[in-house]
């Protein structure tokens, strides 16, 4: 079955006595169509303990994705190889893992190793009663003190931005991560959590090359300011506030490719397959 993903080159074709007519136009392919891969997060999965590792895994590339994206807590000691092995039989890939704070990273990069992953998100939160500029500090000096360990396990550490009142600006984002100065700690560019605060493409122009994965969710300001500010990613993808096409547009100019992972609310195998398709149209794949 053709779909828009093909790449079709026309031709024209001879008819009757010389005629030539040209064939139909040739369908095109999304603009990020073998750019941007589709990941999820795998406590997206609601139905994954209904089933084997390796049959989940399999269901999730039946769904559309080509990676998933567990929590360093998802993969119990001991577990990690019956993970690599689910990847290796299903051809799913754990692109990377989540961890948590920035400080006590170093199991988490050799785990993340192990499973396959290239890099592992980390959160620069912080305590709002206490002094922030310590914290600030704090944390720089932590991603940089396990940055050559990063570098050497090839794991990125990408910070991402998230709702802890903290790296709410872009320019914050930015200064934080050029401070700590090393090429394998950048960002985890979460479109949708700044919506709140900020403009995603304001966001994407700003962190340009910084921005190294791709988190992807939807977010309502409508439905924030009447039902409370949490119930704005309560939006199917595509049908709330973010002008995908503006983002769109600040990735290609930083030529952006690799791993943008779903990160909504779970459901079974229909709602997973829905939310991969959603994502190729916001993302035109």
């Amino acid at each position: 079955m053709i779909d828009r993903r093909s790449l079709l080159r026309a031709s024209g074709f001879a008819l009757g006595a010389g005629s030539l007519f040209s064939a139909a136009p040739a369908l095109q392919a999304g603009q990020f169509t073998g750019k941007i891969r589709k990941s999820l997060k795998w406590g997206m999965v609601s139905q994954r303990a209904d089933l084997p590792l390796v049959e989940v895994f399999k269901k999730l590339r039946e769904c559309g994705y080509e990676g998933v994206e567990p929590s360093l807590a998802d993969v119990p000691e001991g577990e990690a190889d019956a993970w690599v092995a689910a990847s290796r039989e299903s051809g799913l890939i754990i692109d990377g893992t989540v961890a948590g704070r920035t400080s006590d990273l170093g199991a988490g990069i050799d785990l993340t190793k192990k499973l396959g992953g290239d890099s592992m998100l980390v959160v620069a939160r912080y305590d709002q009663k206490q002094p922030i500029q310590p914290q600030w500090d704090r944390a720089r000096d932590e991603l940089k003190a396990v940055a050559p360990q990063a570098e050497k396990q090839g794991v990125k550490l990408l910070v991402e931005n998230v709702w802890a009142t903290y790296l709410i600006s872009p320019f914050d984002m930015a200064r934080f991560i050029d401070e700590i100065g090393h090429p394998w700690v950048q960002v985890h560019f979460d479109i949708g959590n700044m919506v709140r605060w900020g403009v995603p493409e304001h966001w994407a122009q700003i962190l340009g090359k910084r921005s190294q994965k791709l988190d992807i969710k939807e977010y309502d300001l409508k439905k924030a300011m009447s039902e409370g500010m949490g119930k704005g990613f309560s939006v199917p993808l595509g049908e709330g506030s973010i002008n995908w096409a503006a983002v769109r547009e600040e990735l290609a100019k930083i030529e952006f490719t690799g791993w943008a992972a779903a990160e909504v609310a779970g459901g079974d195998w229909a709602y997973l397959t829905d939310v991969a398709k959603r994502m190729d149209r916001v993302l035109d794949l």
